[in-house]
């Protein structure tokens, strides 16, 4: 089995002076230039290259242990530190990273780690991308470039691919060599194929799946391709008979032989599978016959040239105001005619009005002023709205019942007419 695995983590040799080609001095000597050299190297930002293979997993790991020497002050030897750090990566010149590389940091105290697979319209660019670690306790920064140049597979794609969804797992913990060593060593015992390379992970968040509930050690789910030299097994090919997509379609578990093989560690879901071969998936490429509905090619587009005339809108302007315009003076004259020409006139009113009518219509009105009067004054006479003024069927006037000096404190103030 071929396993692409690409791992860039930081040298500790390169600083506890346990590496390759160190010289005996005394401990006092030793670790004052130790400290010197630490003080000095951590502060360069030298870049790092790496070369992937298109079509093949791609993981680096981004570890807090090697950025904690480049934010002052710097530890001593043997000195620990646990601030929490954080990365950004983005594309030089971009804001975010190319479209196959992803980065997941789940807290400020786990290291942070790039993956993804190369696609081979990037074979030969190198691509560089910046890695900006923050120390969120004292907010110092750190700059360095991962410079990934994509190299060309021998075998790329890999004729046969399937894709896993493990229920029981995070992105971060099947990104871990030894995790993804077990489950290709899994799939290998159960596909027995002569080459099998990891080609891609993806959490499923990014497939659209739910966040678990944080109850019962729940999991997000990760979806594992992996590509084979060789036809699929009959094991994996246990899930497309009927029996076991009927018992997918009523969310039941289908029988697999082989998921005693992964049940121990890796826990899958076999309704989710997807088995992929590139052998038989025939061109969707058509070639385009013209006909109706298709206009023919005009060639490249030519713009206008600079000789046209300018065109007066001055006539347009004038016309879309003075339409509207006139159209509204036209409504407002025969409003206008409407409502003031066309009145008949208070004595044309009163001449069409009975006179019994128009005498009801000056009592109230009278009746109206000597309340109004009353009511500055209450040492008033007898009001005469309490009289019979008029007979109600002739409408003749009838004289007062009383005199002005007759008594009328003991009258009420509503007589009945007789």
């Amino acid at each position: 089995m071929l396993l692409s695995w690409w791992w860039e983590l930081g040298d500790p040799c390169a600083w506890t002076g346990k590496g390759r080609g160190t010289r005996r001095m005394s401990p006092a000597t030793a670790g004052t230039l130790l400290l010197t050299v630490y003080t000095l190297f951590s502060k360069v930002h030298a870049d790092r290259n790496v070369y992937p293979s298109a079509g093949v997993l791609f993981v680096h790991v981004l570890e807090r242990e090697y950025f904690k020497g480049e934010f002052p002050p710097y530890p001593k030897p043997g000195e620990v530190s646990n601030d929490p750090i954080t990365f950004n990566t983005n594309l030089m010149g971009y804001p975010d990273r190319p479209g196959w590389l992803r980065y997941i940091q789940r807290t400020p105290y786990s290291d942070g780690v790039l993956y993804g697979s190369p696609t081979a319209e990037n074979v030969g660019k190198p691509t560089i991308i910046e890695i900006t670690a923050y120390n969120r306790r004292t907010f110092e920064t750190a700059r360095h470039n991962l410079i990934i140049n994509i190299m060309s597979a021998e075998e790329f794609p890999l004729p046969y691919q399937a894709e896993f969804f493990i229920k029981n797992m995070n992105v971060e913990e099947i990104l871990a060599s030894e995790v993804l060593g077990d489950f290709l060593g899994a799939v290998k015992n159960v596909w027995q194929p002569e080459r099998l390379n990891a080609i891609n992970i993806t959490s499923a968040l990014d497939r659209g799946g739910r966040v678990p509930l944080p109850i019962n050690d729940m999991k997000e789910g990760v979806y594992v391709m992996v590509g084979a030299d060789v036809a699929f097994s009959s094991c994996l090919r246990e899930v497309e008979n009927p029996q076991n997509q009927l018992r997918c379609s009523q969310e039941m578990e289908p029988v697999i032989t082989c998921d005693k093989k992964f049940r121990t560690q890796f826990y899958i879901d076999w309704c989710k599978i997807s088995l992929v071969d590139k052998t038989k998936q025939v061109s969707t490429y058509q070639e385009v016959v013209r006909g109706e509905g298709i206009l023919p090619d005009g060639g490249e587009y030519k713009p206008p040239s600079e000789s046209l005339k300018s065109r007066d809108y001055y006539t347009d302007f004038l016309i879309t105001l003075a339409v509207p315009s006139a159209v509204a003076l036209v409504l407002f004259l025969i409003l206008a005619y409407i409502m003031c020409c066309r009145r008949e006139g208070v004595e044309k009113r009163n001449m069409q009005t009975p006179d019994i009518q128009l005498v009801h219509h000056s009592s109230i009105q009278k009746s109206t002023k000597e309340l109004r009067d009353m009511s500055k004054n209450r040492e008033i006479a007898w009001p005469l709205s309490t009289l019979p003024v008029f007979h109600p069927v002739t409408g003749e006037i009838i004289p007062p019942l009383h005199t002005d000096n007759y008594d009328s404190t003991n009258m009420p103030l509503m007589q009945t007419q007789q």
